[in-house]
């Protein structure tokens, strides 16, 4: 086989995962992790709750791909900035694309704009420690919406109810932390559109929300409706039933007397926000499950007075310059992982895996699935594949630094996590993450 040189965009999961499979099915490819942030992981690193160490564990099997020699990390450099298209077509073989989603999807109800609306992809940067957001978030609030059925949702509420000093044994930047101790809230109202047989909670986020003393979980009766449909989907689906036995407990639960709430309100559809010059509440329709799965709205109005609301109704996929991109999807355009032109006409040597390529849902699971499927396509392309003008592997860093660029390389990185755990170790943590941007290059950069 031909030696093969590929440049991965992106060195979250997807884009590891995708770099791990090409060199073990190609004994001859060297693969260049290009990420913009000065760390790698993506969503996994920010994207996560600090008080989810279980999900990190996923970090240990990523940092073990990087190990290998044929994997280069460059860290701290921006597509579209640092690199453009003509770039990358010059010095490699072939580009896969593995941005992610990092924005939210828009949701379209009146007040949506009133100070006091947030979108859930930013709120989880800044409680994940994200660099490039605000080191400050506004926490006045004392009742809460939060709009969506998902594990993100949960996070959220989970994040909002839960005291910040029991954050204090994870790695939880100090901004956060101090943030987090001003937090008003004692009341998260988290809206659903269906019943409890339709959400996309996954049985441990659920469980998961109960387990700090000073929140109780409050299942509201009204919409808690199992139809023909739910019973069906209970009955094929282990996770669903779990999902389903565990809100019925909280349904039947006496609550505590905790100092914080979890309001779970089922077969709610959030229609409009209310307030003159901020938000003073949340308006929902009321809604009846139709024996499909689907629901349709009663006619019937009910107002809850928040004085904030967070969208946790999806994330979007950022356009990528000089790529095609469907705005509505949120994707690359793209056939099992090869990018198509505005013909539909596959660009050479161009590909995409992860959220970029089928949108923002399914687990990690599904992501390396999702990559074996690119690199299979990319793999069957050998032949046909470009050969990069450029035959120096360490050019393109030659062009990267010429263009003013701070490479943040695999030894830069181990200095920034090594920085990461020093810190840590005083307050007998594992780490503390480090924010913003500037003290990442800083620990990364001085030897």
């Amino acid at each position: 086989m031909k030696d093969l040189r590929i440049a991965v965009i992106g060195a979250g999961p997807a884009g590891i995962y995708a770099a791990d499979i090409v060199t073990k099915e190609h004994p001859g490819a060297q693969v260049d992790l290009i990420e913009r942030l000065p760390a790698p992981f993506g969503l996994v690193r920010y994207g996560v709750a600090p008080d989810h160490p279980r999900i990190k564990e996923i970090i240990k099997a990523l940092h073990r791909v990087l190990q290998n020699e044929r994997i280069r990390f460059i860290g701290n450099v921006t597509y579209g900035v640092d690199l453009k298209l003509d770039d990358l077509r010059r010095h490699y073989d072939a580009v896969i694309f593995a941005t992610g989603a990092i924005t939210d999807r828009p949701l379209d109800i009146p007040g949506v704009d009133l100070p006091g609306n947030y979108g859930a992809a930013d709120f989880v940067s800044w409680y994940a420690g994200h660099p490039d957001v605000p080191r400050e978030w506004p926490l006045e609030a004392r009742e809460v919406a939060v709009l969506g059925a998902g594990n993100v949702a949960l996070d959220i509420a989970r994040m909002l109810a839960k005291p910040a000093d029991e954050q204090l044994s994870t790695e939880i930047a100090d901004n956060v932390y101090q943030g987090l101790k001003l937090n008003q809230a004692t009341d998260i109202h988290v809206f659903a559109r269906r019943g409890p047989a339709q959400i996309k909670f996954t049985p441990m986020e659920l469980r998961e929300l109960s387990h700090s003393p000073a929140v109780d979980v409050i299942v509201h009766p009204e919409g808690f409706e199992i139809d023909e449909a739910s019973q069906a989907a209970i009955t094929s689906s282990k996770s669903t039933r779990l999902v389903v036995d565990t809100l019925l407990k909280h349904l039947e639960a006496e609550p505590t007397g905790a100092p914080h709430r979890i309001h779970i309100h089922l077969c709610h559809n959030p229609v409009e926000v209310l307030g003159a010059d901020r938000v003073e509440g949340l308006r929902t329709e009321k809604t009846q499950l139709q024996g499909d799965g689907t629901a349709r709205g009663t006619g019937e109005y009910v107002d809850t007075p928040v004085q904030a609301v967070y969208r946790a109704v999806g994330y979007l996929s950022s356009h990528l310059p000089e790529l095609p991109f469907d705005h509505q999807a949120g994707v690359i355009t793209n056939d099992r992982g090869r990018v198509l032109d505005l013909d539909g006409v596959p660009l050479e040597g161009m590909y995409v895996t992860g959220w970029i390529k089928r949108g923002p849902i399914g687990l990690i699971g599904h992501t390396k699935s999702d990559a074996a499927e690119t690199i299979a396509s990319l793999l069957s392309d050998l032949d046909t594949l470009p050969r990069p003008e450029e035959s120096d592997p360490d050019a393109i860093l030659t062009h990267l630094k010429a263009n003013g660029a701070v490479i943040v390389d695999a030894a830069g990185w181990a200095r920034l996590d090594a920085h990461e755990i020093a810190l840590g170790e005083p307050h007998g943590r594992e780490r503390i993450k480090v924010v913003p941007r500037e003290d990442m290059l800083r620990a990364a950069t001085s030897e």
